[in-house]
């Protein structure tokens, strides 16, 4: 089973995030042809958007079955902190669940607009993400319906997932330090002892303390062992404490950027469901300096603000203006590795950017732009985002040449860059795609194998709904046959009893029978044994006839002799 691979998707395999979270991974993690981290099942191989693609199929359907009416458009919320990368990947997810994606926007943003739908009055709230794989903060003012993102930072590889971590590896070393025995390599028992931690996590948000017992954790020589322990909120506090902690810093980097004190802050709305951790709850207030609001669903609130903004780019409502922010600075590699910014973190988007560069070296006819994102001095240690040349620059002493780089940030957050020889003309662009990525002819690939999927989906479902179909009608058949044995004619049941040996035997090998010959076997045995019933319907039905005719000659018999006795005794 695949989980959190959102935290995956836009990532390199050499990522120190990657490398970390291989540790603890139920599945395998395994670096791509590009060099993206993907994961591997079965023996096959998928990216991280194709994972989050199967679950906007799903969300889809449901959606389609809801609503009675297919679903095109989306918008899609990603965490703030996402780079470039990733908000690319997030958005082929998209297109390969055959989705038109409108619009990419920032969960806390979409989370805000939930919470100030229905508010008129102006005010500064911090919204604090803390969900399964990653965390956001953003600050926003709210004027009138206007909805302004002040500054946002975060970690997108802090989540839930870090909390379960953290409680399975102190799980592992308690059972170690008491049967001395390591399960780290044993992926039945660590899953186990995932779900235990998960549930454990849950339970000591409404409770003091919990039991986790999992009986045939593993065996030795000696027989199978077991886990039975008491946990208490306070030691899985302790546990987890140095997590909790890592939300400080992005909190106050935000208010810092932003220029605002926790004074200033009118409200702070909680989303994620790791918010709904006491102790998560109690640092809240501390940094802020107030007690989080609650009127907020943690769960329901991103969703809401994507609806919302769903509505605004319809038409539907018009009374909202959103304004977000790119969340990471961006800029190209200039002389020396220096990483020269273009456009600095918390710009409001749609943005554009220019800048004039030149060249380096006497006589230099093309220039590489290196293009990246992040807070770095040097260009190596942010992001590098793409790269292209710009050819045809004609010789000229360097210095000489005008190179005019424009970066364009469209409302989703996605990056376009473009280099221009103020000279010649001549220009060259690119939409940003990561250094790995996934190709438009990778995309369409994966959304004809998405299609391809749904279409196997579709036949499985069927032939599951054909086989208990057939069983539910094989099972009332018998039923009625014991039930009505003495009133059937044997060679019909005996018939029908072959019809379904027949249909049994079609189910036994039901993978490798057409689901339409299973279901005409099945509808023939029905019809068969509709024929068979009414004879013994009909059977039953002359017999009780022929039983109260009977029984009304009788009493009628019975009558005229009374009747004659009585005059007998009258002429007495």
């Amino acid at each position: 089973t695949f989980s959190a691979t959102k935290r995956l998707i836009g990532r390199r395999f050499e990522d120190a995030e990657v490398q970390k979270d291989m540790k603890t991974a139920s599945f395998k993690i395994v670096k791509a042809t590009n060099g993206d981290a993907w994961v591997e099942a079965h023996g096959k191989m998928y990216s991280p958007s194709q994972i989050g693609a199967f679950v906007l199929m799903k969300m889809k359907e449901t959606a389609d079955n809801y609503l009675g009416q297919k679903v095109k458009n989306a918008v899609i919320t990603v965490p703030a902190y996402f780079n470039d990368s990733q908000r690319q990947a997030t958005k082929d997810a998209g297109q390969i669940s055959g989705l038109n994606v409108l619009r990419v926007i920032n969960e806390p943003t979409a989370a805000a607009l939930a919470y100030g739908m229905d508010k008129t009055d102006d005010k500064l709230i911090a919204v604090y993400d803390l969900g399964g794989g990653t965390f956001d903060i953003s600050i926003l003012e709210m004027q009138r319906g206007v909805f302004e993102v002040k500054s946002t930072n975060g970690d997108t590889f802090l989540g839930g997932e870090d909390f379960d971590n953290a409680l399975v590896t102190f799980l592992a070393n308690e059972f170690k330090r008491d049967q001395g025995l390591d399960v780290t390599k044993d992926n039945m028992a660590m899953q186990r002892l995932r779900e235990a931690a998960e549930k454990a996590k849950i339970e000591l948000s409404s409770s003091m303390q919990t039991d986790i017992n999992l009986p045939y954790l593993t065996m030795d020589a000696t027989g199978p062992k077991h886990m039975n322990m008491k946990l208490t909120r306070a030691k899985f506090e302790g546990i987890v404490e140095s997590l909790v902690k890592r939300t400080v810093g992005p909190c106050q980097k935000a208010m810092s950027d932003a220029e605002v004190k926790k004074s200033d802050i009118g409200d702070v709305i909680l989303v994620g469901g790791m918010t709904r951790m006491p102790r998560v709850q109690a640092l809240v207030q501390e940094v802020f300096g107030r007690a989080p609001g609650k009127s907020v669903n943690p769960d329901e609130a991103v969703a809401m603000g994507a609806a919302i903004q769903g509505g605004v780019l319809a038409g539907d409502v018009t009374d909202v203006l959103l304004l977000d922010v790119t969340p990471l600075s961006l800029g190209i590699e200039t002389l020396g590795g220096v990483f020269t910014k273009l456009i600095d973190r918390n710009t409001t988007i749609p943005t554009k950017k220019s800048q004039v560069f030149s060249t380096a070296a006497d006589g230099q006819t093309s220039v590489e732009i290196k293009v990246c994102q992040g807070e770095r001095e040097m260009a190596a240690d942010n992001k590098l985002l793409g790269q292209f040349m710009l050819v045809g620059i004609p010789p000229a002493p360097r210095g000489v040449p005008q190179v005019e780089v424009t970066f364009d940030i469209d409302a989703n957050g996605i990056v376009n860059v473009s280099a221009r020889d103020k000279g010649t003309g001549k220009e060259q662009q690119i939409v940003i795609q990561s250094s790995g990525g996934l190709s438009k002819e990778e995309i369409e690939n994966m959304v004809k194998n998405a299609e391809k999927y749904a279409a196997e989906d579709h036949v499985r479902k069927e032939r599951v709904e054909a086989v208990n179909q057939a069983d539910a009608i094989i099972h009332d058949t018998e039923s009625k046959l014991e039930e009505f044995k003495s009133q059937l004619p044997e060679e019909d049941a005996n018939k029908l009893r072959e019809q379904i040996a027949g249909v049994k035997e079609l189910i036994a090998k039901k993978d490798q029978v057409e689901v339409e010959e299973l279901k005409q076997a099945t509808s023939n045995m029905q019809q068969a044994s509709l024929k068979v019933f009414e004879l013994a319907y009909k059977k039953m039905s002359a017999d009780r006839e022929s039983q109260s005719g009977s029984s009304s000659s009788e009493d009628s018999g019975s009558s005229e002799s009374k009747d004659e006795q009585e005059k007998k005794e009258e002429k007495n």
